[in-house]
């Protein structure tokens, strides 16, 4: 098979799993924003990433320029619940793998733009991920629903 054309699925019922499997708005986003919302703090959600457009924060708090990505474990390669698919298991993992890659370069490519950036399992518990946002957040922090950051 040519290098980056996607394998046939194994039959109609893999494929429609796939293609309907979220890209933003998860469950475990979605109850991070939720959690962080009834703390006071506002953020933006879906923000271009600077210097590669096709990228988006998944919550941003662009004033402090905090960026935080809620990393399911399959598509990131979670080495606690990630899973090797085994058909066209060479494809899936040159495909995970530049998941990965890419994730690396987000990570630089904000760092180096002046960003902090947060990534958090799906698999966390929701206070750890909170946790995790408000170290990143540091002092800026002040609680109450008039935070707006």
């Amino acid at each position: 098979m040519p290098s980056g054309q996607r394998p046939k699925p194994l039959d109609d019922v893999v494929r429609r799993h796939m293609e309907n499997q979220p890209r933003s708005d998860t469950k475990p986003e979605v109850d991070l924003r939720r959690a962080l919302h009834g703390r006071g703090l506002r953020y933006r959600v879906g923000v271009p990433v600077p210097g590669a457009p096709r990228r988006t924060i998944d919550i941003a708090f662009t004033r402090l320029r905090v960026a935080v990505f809620v990393d399911g474990c399959f598509w990131h390669g979670c080495p606690q619940h990630g899973v090797a698919p085994k058909n066209n298991s060479e494809w899936w993992e040159l495909k995970l793998a530049g998941n990965r890659e890419r994730d690396e370069n987000t990570n630089a490519l904000l760092s180096a733009g002046g960003w902090r950036v947060v990534r958090v399992w799906e698999h966390q518990p929701l206070d750890e991920q909170v946790s995790a946002v408000l170290d990143a957040l540091g002092g800026a922090v002040q609680s109450g629903p008039t935070s707006g950051l």
